[in-house]
């Protein structure tokens, strides 16, 4: 066992680092495998040698953000732990402010933080990964700021109307009403980041534009922020179509995982073909994601590692 005592500077409010109840402390230590003790401006900290070292770094850098920041949370906290634990300190990109979060948002781990640098970088970014590990999410996070900001002029969010087991001609309603519910996660996370009647108000204005892939054939995208979502499902004559549809000051975020592929079987996915024919271009940037980086409920990620230790099931 191990022991280590940081004295944090004076100024510092340690409320505010050790967090509400020091949920700060509690989750490193559940994260970390130590017992930490604090009292006043002393932090004791006891474990395996490794251990206390994770924890040392986690909580000065926490320190340090909210010496230069004024501020930290929960997702502040996961992210640091993250980077302590795979031995990388990523710069963390700027937080993006959302009007309808009273925070703003930060990545929660080190694929998160390469993934926003990267959509900061790049005209075009592919994420590839499972479920639950926020490609869509984020990338609808940077748009919105993006036009927040005024870097844009409108968003534009399309996804494949593939059936994953339904049969889209068999659903009730005309077209638009059939294809709808294919595109109602985007909704969900657009009205997650501003207040709905403000989301519904670019809608209507056609600022900000929900479609099936279909409908964006024989257009171009100019001073936009272009989100393709489940991209897997996408074949690669239709993602050749899309990536040639976006303009001038146009930024493009192509979200998808590739161990969910729901097109005929033999099929190539545009998202596999776009990801080994674009490496290394200039101006694209891959991001891939792995069942260590999900953050929905814990037991997501235990059943994403499962399927993907089976593999393919058999037929």
């Amino acid at each position: 066992m191990d022991t280590r005592t940081l004295v944090l500077e004076e100024e510092l409010d340690t409320s505010r680092l050790f967090g509400m109840f020091d949920a700060h402390l509690k989750a490193i230590e559940t994260a970390v495998g130590v017992s930490i003790g604090a009292r006043g401006q002393r932090v004791t900290i006891e474990g395996d040698e490794g251990a206390v070292q994770i924890a040392s770094q986690v909580i000065q850098r926490l320190s340090r953000q909210l010496r230069n920041r004024g501020q930290v949370g929960p997702d502040d906290v996961a992210l640091f732990i993250s980077q302590a634990q795979e031995g990388d300190e990523i710069t963390q990109p700027p937080p993006l402010k959302l009007s309808a979060r009273p925070r703003p948002l930060v990545p929660r781990n080190n694929s998160q933080a390469r993934y926003l640098d990267a959509i900061a970088r790049h005209d075009l970014v592919i994420a590839i990964g499972p479920a639950g590990t926020g490609k869509t999410y984020l990338a609808m996070a940077a748009a919105v700021s993006a036009y927040n900001n005024k870097e844009v002029r409108r968003i534009v969010l399309t996804r494949p109307a593939v059936e994953a087991g339904e049969r889209l001609g068999f659903l009730p309603g005309d077209l638009v009403e059939k294809i709808n519910p294919y595109l109602r996660p985007l909704y969900d996370a657009l009205y997650d980041m501003m207040p709905v009647e403000a989301g519904q108000k670019l809608l209507d204005r056609g600022e900000i534009e929900i479609a099936p892939l279909a409908f964006m054939r024989g257009r171009t995208l100019n001073e936009a922020f272009i989100i393709l979502d489940e991209a897997q499902n996408t074949t690669p004559e239709q993602m050749k179509m899309f990536l040639t549809r976006f303009g001038e000051n146009s930024k493009v975020v192509v979200t998808g995982d590739i161990t969910q592929i729901d097109l005929p079987s033999g099929d190539m996915s545009g998202l596999v073909d776009a990801e080994a024919l674009l490496d290394g271009m200039p101006g694209v940037a891959t991001v891939h994601f792995s069942d260590r980086d999900v953050i929905r409920h814990p037991l997501v990620a235990r059943i994403v590692k499962a399927y993907q230790e089976r593999g393919a099931p058999r037929r």
